[in-house]
């Protein structure tokens, strides 16, 4: 069985690929800068996005990368279940 979190970058992972976003996974072991769970791309727009069990809010050191990500103009979703937000945005990417 899924851990919540697991489930979360299931559902996360079935928006990116309806979209046909490119996206991918950084296995992190403590060496290299840190990452979020995925980082991807979509109609040349660069994000990422964090994955959390529901109600669980990103670390420290998350918030930090989030914070270099959207200083240099990326995008970024923290999804603790509800892909909503993603999902309207990839849409809006979509028809521009």
């Amino acid at each position: 069985m899924a851990t919540p979190e697991g489930k979360v970058k299931s559902a996360t992972k079935e928006v990116l690929k309806a979209h046909g976003a490119y996206w991918h996974c950084p296995v992190q072991n403590g060496m290299g800068a840190p990452s979020l769970d995925f980082i991807c791309c979509f109609k040349g727009k660069y994000f990422g996005i964090e994955t959390k069990a529901p109600g669980e809010k990103p670390t420290t050191r998350q918030e930090i990368t989030i914070s270099q990500i959207e200083g240099a103009g990326g995008k970024v979703f923290v999804i603790d279940g509800d892909c909503s937000a993603l999902q309207r945005w990839l849409e809006e990417i979509k028809n521009v």
